[in-house]
């Protein structure tokens, strides 16, 4: 499970020091891809072919789901960290989610999450108003 928020920084070759704690359980490899609202989605390898599977058993007849498997697995880049616990990203996954120098990689259960700052603070911003709200709609009785 991922959890937190943690600054950090892309160095001028597009590379990212993991967040310490998370490094030992990527040790042996990751997928980033595209996410939504412009983020990247880090997945440890195991939850990347757990997804893999659950999409080879959607219907190919089915339109969103051509779509969906395209971008999804046509941007993603299996990497493995450096010694440093420090990944790669392609110049494509930067420019899609705009990363430039400050990150905010953010624990999102299953996945991390790579954020421009700026980007990150001002998506938290918005939807911190409808946090308390959405409770009841994504966890019925549960909170």
């Amino acid at each position: 499970m991922f959890l937190g928020t943690h600054p950090l920084r892309l160095d001028d070759k597009g590379r990212l020091f993991l967040p310490a704690k998370y490094r030992e359980e990527l040790s042996g490899g990751l997928v980033i891809t595209k996410g939504q609202e412009r983020c990247l989605y880090v997945f440890p390898m195991a939850e990347f072919e757990r997804i893999t599977e659950a999409l080879a058993t959607a219907p190919v007849t089915a339109k969103s789901v051509r779509a969906y498997s395209r971008v999804f697995f046509a941007s993603a880049s299996d990497e493995v960290p450096d010694k440093s616990g420090r990944i790669t990203i392609p110049v494509a996954l930067r420019s899609y989610a705009g990363l430039d120098r400050d990150c905010a990689v953010i624990g999102a259960n299953s996945r991390l999450e790579i954020w421009d700052a700026p980007s990150w603070d001002a998506y938290l911003a918005q939807e911190e108003e409808s946090f308390s709200d959405l409770s009841e709609e994504v966890l019925p009785g549960i909170l």
